[in-house]
C-alpha cells in the first residue's frame, strides 16, 4: 500500500519553479514569453541554474525585469539583450558564438592538435637518436667500450 501511495504521489508530482505567485502575469500569453526566456538566462548566484528555477534574489530579480520589459513592448530577443547588456554574457545558458567567444571555444581544439605535432615531432626525433650513449663516443672509444662489455 505504502509503496503505491509513493508512485501515485511521484506521478502526481510536478516541477517546481521558483517564480512566486505576485511575479506571475495577467496576460497568460507574455507569461508563457517570460517563462521561456527565464529558462535561457542563468541565475548570477546558482551555477548552471536558470533564474525560472532559483529562489535567489537576484534571480527573482531578473525574472520581474523580464516581465517589466515584456509589459513595456519588448521582443523576446530584445529583453534578453537587454538583460545582457546590463549583466554581461555570463548571464546567458548557452552563450552565443561572436568574435570573442570565437577565442574561448576555438583554443582547446588548437591546443590539443599542437600538442599532438609537438608530441610527433619530439617521439620523431627521439626515434633517430641511437640507443646507447656510443654516438657521442669516438669511433676508438665506442671500440674499446664494446671489447670491454664484450667480455
Amino acid at each position: 500500500m505504502r509503496q503505491l501511495l509513493l508512485i501515485l504521489t511521484l506521478l502526481l508530482a510536478t516541477p517546481l519553479y521558483a517564480v512566486e505567485p505576485d511575479e506571475i502575469l495577467d496576460d497568460p500569453v507574455l507569461e508563457q514569453r517570460a517563462r521561456e526566456i527565464s529558462r535561457e538566462l542563468r541565475c548570477l548566484v546558482c551555477r548552471n541554474e536558470n533564474i525560472d528555477s532559483s529562489n535567489a534574489g537576484i534571480a527573482k530579480d531578473l525574472r520581474l525585469l523580464v516581465r517589466e520589459r515584456l509589459v513595456a513592448g519588448d521582443s523576446n530577443s530584445e529583453a534578453v539583450d537587454f538583460i545582457v547588456d546590463r549583466y554581461g554574457e555570463y548571464v546567458l545558458l548557452k552563450p552565443r558564438l561572436s568574435r570573442e567567444n570565437a577565442v574561448l571555444y576555438l583554443i582547446g581544439p588548437v591546443l590539443l592538435v599542437l600538442g599532438a605535432i609537438g608530441a610527433f615531432l619530439y617521439l620523431r626525433r627521439r626515434s633517430r637518436r641511437p640507443e646507447t650513449p656510443l654516438g657521442s663516443l669516438s669511433r676508438e672509444e665506442a671500440e674499446r667500450l664494446e671489447q670491454l662489455l664484450g667480455d
